[in-house]
């Protein structure tokens, strides 16, 4: 009796056959952990290509950005805090962390709120949130300042890098990217709807899918790509409907765009996307650290030869890397890419190639 991976395989492999050579990019970098933490790869004919993209927000969190970032972590009086990620990502010779060990005063926080908390138990410092993720975090981050100034607290404010998905996917995808669909977020389509992916159909023309993150769910989807392809239909399924809605999580959305507008932003590897970005509004402003302090940061290149913004385009694979494995490894990393736990670079070195040989336990 055959296995059940092998019967997937089998039949994915028929389905791809009328298809032809395919490559279907997955967004989400929790899709991208889990599709090599699942050994999804091995499931597939050789047909069917998969590329990760920018759906990381450590990783497509630029340079500039970081710089930011250590230039407020350094200055006196300022408590910074951040989720713990982005302490690692290298900026030139320094990062958040190597800020700590010289004795700033930096917090791990595992909800936006805890900056709050902070900056009532220490009137005297300046409390800066570093705020950085996709529409599923920034709500989360609205709701803080929003508390904030209905607390009347005035010794916190936010460093505001948050980015949303869509206009950086129709940027990437009109620039001639040679992908043939989507896998779509399903943590952003929980916020934003099904139908905030339906540019991908209607403007871009390629076949999209919101998916969950279970290996079934993953898998599933993929199905459903190739069914969309060999149908010739370009149409966006929702086929995680379990957290995902047509219309998203109007609450969320009503908040978000409550507290925050919409803003150019740069992007690791992509550039400067306009309306891509989320600075905070109105009476809000007053919370922006950005304004709330003269930021003067230099612009600092990436380390030689990091390919992590081609990475991050589906343009190269983590192994085309010549620092990938050797000089750059999640206890030392070089890129983004190889910090967060959904950056292509530390998924492909902690669970393997396409072979999903793993190279360490």
């Amino acid at each position: 009796m055959k296995s059940r991976g092998a019967a997937i395989k089998e039949r994915l492999a028929r389905l791809a056959e009328a298809v032809g050579q395919v490559t279907i990019m997955e967004v989400c970098g929790t899709h991208t952990a889990n599709i090599r933490r699942f050994g999804i790869p091995d499931l597939l004919p050789d047909t069917i290509r998969l590329i990760s993209g920018p759906g990381c927000p450590v990783c497509v969190t630029p340079q500039q950005d970081i710089a930011a970032a250590l230039f407020l972590a350094e200055r006196k009086g300022i408590i910074f805090t951040t989720f713990g990620d982005m302490m690692r990502v290298p900026c030139g010779e320094r990062s958040l962390y190597s800020l700590y060990e010289q004795g700033k005063d930096l917090r791990i926080v595992t909800s936006p709120l805890d900056a709050l908390r902070m900056a009532r138990e220490n009137p005297q410092a300046q409390v800066v949130y570093f705020g950085i993720g996709f529409e599923t975090t920034a709500p989360l981050t609205a709701a803080l300042v929003e508390a904030a100034d209905e607390c009347g607290v005035q010794n916190l404010s936010v460093l505001s890098v948050h980015k949303t998905v869509p206009q950086a996917l129709r940027q990437l995808l009109k620039s001639g990217s040679k992908i043939d669909a989507l896998l779509c977020p399903g943590h952003v389509a929980a916020i934003i709807g099904a139908r905030g992916f339906s540019f991908v159909p209607d403007q871009l023309m390629l076949p999209a899918v919101v998916a969950g993150f279970e290996a079934d769910d993953i898998v599933a989807a993929l199905f459903g790509i190739i069914q969309l392809l060999r149908k010739g239909e370009t149409r966006c399924v929702n086929m995680y409907p379990r957290a995902v809605t047509e219309a998203g999580n109007r609450e969320a959305l009503s908040l978000l765009n409550k507290v925050f507008e919409p803003c150019d932003a740069r992007w690791r590897g992509l550039g400067e996307i306009e309306g891509s970005g989320l600075r905070l509004k109105g009476r809000y402003k007053q919370f922006d650290a950005a304004l709330r302090f003269e930021i003067k940061a230099d612009e600092i290149e990436e380390a030689k030869n990091c390919i992590c913004g081609r990475i991050l385009c589906g343009e190269r694979v983590p192994a085309d890397c010549l620092n990938f494995g050797t000089a750059c490894t999640p206890d030392r990393p070089l890129g983004a890419c190889m910090v967060s736990a959904e950056g292509t670079c530390a998924a492909h070195y902690r669970y393997g190639g396409d072979n999903n040989g793993c190279k360490e336990e």
